[in-house]
């Protein structure tokens, strides 16, 4: 018998390609945040995707009240209104995630068409590097509109940077405006020509009188955060935990059309002059995807990082055939 408190609940479904590290933390940081009613494991272990389905359920007294369901079978992602794809080769260390573009594409070119099947009306959100590449490569797949085909982008990469800059300017993380653009990978970089605290210019904050932010401290956090994935990587094996977080953020724009401003990866259309290449830029993120990339201003320096981020995903996309 249906309750009038379960007949008003509008429910909402998020599918989690891969019940690998990254898969599971997407899957746990949904359910404790409470971002959907429903989340749906799929992975071919069988084994490995009905134990962490089981593992998280049993967690659901102490946080949302969210069914979590995992199987070998595609169709647990039925009528998913997300869905985010972490099925793929792993990052080694060593490797870039542009050397994971062949065999991750022959996965989607598999995959798509049977996430289609099930959840036509999904927005599709690319977790799997290299999530630029990918993102081309399924929306070609698919043929569905740009918009409802993104990636995690740089999002992940923007938070590593603002919790950078806040711990050296001693102020909370959320006071901190700068955003990582491009390709979520090594071309990746921060536009700091817009990037502040608060509304002061970062590179105007002062601390005792002395202001941190020197051009050499900023190359440096530049290269922190371009090679943190590399350092957890090689001391841990994966990053998880950061990813999980994020990628749940961007999913929560979607359900509850938040109309966020995030650096998700979308395929551009003469931005800065490019189009046809998925790069990270800040965009409105709602109900229907990506709502609208931002031309932010940038400084002719950034101007070229970009051209080159693009040049980088162009060779990539050549090399697969696309």
């Amino acid at each position: 018998m249906t309750t009038s408190t379960e007949a008003t609940v509008r429910r909402t479904k998020i599918g989690i390609v891969g019940a690998g590290s990254v898969g599971t933390s997407l899957a746990y940081a949904a359910m404790i945040r409470g971002t959907a009613t429903d989340i749906a494991l799929y992975d071919l272990d069988t084994a490995r995707v009905e134990a962490e389905a089981l593992d998280l359920s049993h967690g659901q007294l102490f946080a949302s009240d969210t069914r979590v369901a995992g199987s070998d079978d595609i169709a647990v992602l039925q009528n998913s209104d997300v869905i985010l794809v972490t099925a793929g080769a792993k990052q080694k260390p060593g490797q870039t995630r542009l050397d994971l573009a062949g065999a991750n594409t022959e996965i989607l070119k598999s995959l798509m068409p049977q996430l289609m099947e099930h959840a036509p009306h999904a927005i599709f959100v690319l977790v799997t590097n290299p999530c630029d590449v990918l993102t081309v490569v399924a929306q070609k797949i698919t043929g569905l509109p740009r918009r409802q085909v993104l990636s995690s982008g740089t999002v992940l990469d923007t938070s590593r940077l603002r919790w950078m800059i806040a711990n050296e300017a001693r102020v909370n993380t959320t006071s901190v405006h700068a955003y990582i653009i491009g390709e979520h990978g090594d071309s990746e970089f921060p536009v700091w020509s817009s990037a502040s605290i608060g509304q002061v210019p970062l590179r105007d904050w002062e601390i005792d009188g002395r202001k941190p932010f020197t051009e050499q401290r900023l190359a440096e956090m530049t290269e922190q955060v371009v090679n943190a994935a590399y350092k957890v990587i090689a001391g841990k094996g994966a990053t998880n935990y950061a990813i999980g977080l994020s990628g749940i953020r961007i999913a929560e724009a979607i359900l509850r059309d938040l109309r966020s401003v995030l650096p998700v990866s979308s395929i551009l259309d003469d931005f800065h002059g490019i189009s046809g290449l998925a790069l990270s830029v800040p965009s409105i993120v709602g109900r229907r995807g990506v709502e609208q990339p931002l031309a932010i201003p940038m400084g002719e320096h950034e101007e070229q990082q970009l051209r080159d981020s693009a040049r980088a995903m162009r060779t990539a996309l050549v090399s697969l055939g696309f």
